[in-house]
């Protein structure tokens, strides 16, 4: 039952609808300006450029995306922006985008982005700062920064943050709801399904999203009609439904590794996949590690999140931190600035400091 509005606030009401309605919607949506240092298939790195001239103090940050998701997951609108927020924070800001996928990328496989995409992009952002590089994770984007962290020591990475990243399978509901499909014909049902596809296009990734959170987005009605005097509030629905609406699809061999390797044998609960004929051991990640996890998130909940602390076996430290929000919410809504973000801003501040950072020596 909703309680009724002040006049104050039916004003506001009155504003919110006809600025949806009639204006260009309540989200500024106006990127963070950037600008490109590197580009080339499936990769274009961004550095992002401060406001106003500041000096850039701290080691820079990658920001790494999962595959599928925009790469604006990032920087979701003006106002709740995890690139604004490091940028004023002092570090020199840069950006990983993969671009769409074509079904020409179909062979394209998870060691594409972790031996060639991630690494290139690391050494972008090192050969234009001359200093080793904080990553930032999101999702898949997390995993694939660790397993490019340990496959090649050589990177200079100096610290590593995972938000929402699960490691072990089994603990994700959805994998739990579509692993009796998975064992159908020992997976064979999936293979045709993708195969057939080129992969898992967008508009499916789309509707995986949003059943993460069916609930939230069945009751999305009733809750903008409760909240039309609250701008801020439809600002950060409508910047989600932007996003969710820029899903690209995931590449047919990826998303092959994806259900075999991860969904169906859980093999990262191992602390290891073998990807071609490469083995990667999450015990060879030789820096400190960060794991953010959502205390709402039905994608990648807590438990399979936090399972990657028993698995980083030579990190010097691995904290684990929850904080509140759903999968996208825990990386980019409204309380993150004061949650998930501040335990990224004392994490970077501890394993950062630029006096200890030497210049790097470049690796053949």
């Amino acid at each position: 039952m909703f309680n009724p509005l002040s006049p104050q606030q039916l004003g506001d009401a009155a504003a919110n609808v006809w600025d949806s309605v009639v204006g260009d919607g309540l989200a500024d949506l106006r990127p963070t300006p950037r600008q490109i240092i590197a580009e080339a298939p499936q990769r274009t790195v961004y550095r992002y450029l401060p406001a106003e001239e500041r000096p850039q103090t701290e080691l820079p940050v990658l920001l790494v995306p999962p595959l599928a998701a925009p790469a604006e997951c990032f920087d979701l609108r003006r106002g709740c922006s995890l690139a604004a927020h490091l940028l004023n924070e002092g570090h020199p800001t840069y950006l990983l985008e993969y671009g769409s996928i074509r079904f020409e990328d179909r062979e394209l496989g998870l060691e594409h982005w972790i031996d060639d995409v991630i690494p290139t992009a690391i050494r972008n952002v090192a050969d234009d700062t001359g200093r080793p590089v904080q990553l930032i994770g999101w999702c898949l984007g997390g995993i694939m920064a660790a397993l490019a962290a340990a496959a090649h020591q050589e990177l200079p990475i100096r610290s590593i943050v995972l938000v929402g990243s699960p490691f072990d399978f089994r603990k994700l509901t959805l994998a739990r709801a579509l692993l009796p499909v998975a064992q159908v014909g020992d997976g064979a049902l999936g293979t045709a399904i993708y195969k057939t596809l080129g992969g898992a296009p967008a508009p499916l990734v789309r509707r995986v999203f949003q059943l993460t959170s069916w609930d939230k987005w069945v009751t999305k009605p009733v809750a903008v009609a409760a909240n039309l005097n609250d701008r801020d509030r439809l600002a950060q629905m409508g910047a989600v439904d932007h996003f969710m609406d820029n899903m690209v699809g995931y590449p047919g061999r990826s998303i092959a590794q994806l259900y075999h390797l991860f969904f169906r044998n859980n093999d990262l609960a191992d602390g290891h996949v073998f990807l071609g004929d490469e083995e990667i051991r999450l015990g060879d990640v030789a820096q400190p590690v960060l794991s953010v996890a959502g205390a709402d998130d039905v994608l990648a909940p807590v438990a399979a999140a936090h399972a990657v602390g028993e698995l980083l076996t030579g990190a010097p430290e691995v904290r684990l931190r929850t904080a509140p929000g759903g999968h996208l919410g825990v990386l980019t809504g409204r309380s993150a600035v004061g949650t998930t973000w501040a335990e990224i801003d004392r994490f970077l501040c501890d394993h950062g400091a630029v006096e200890t950072a030497a210049p790097l020596r470049r690796v053949a």
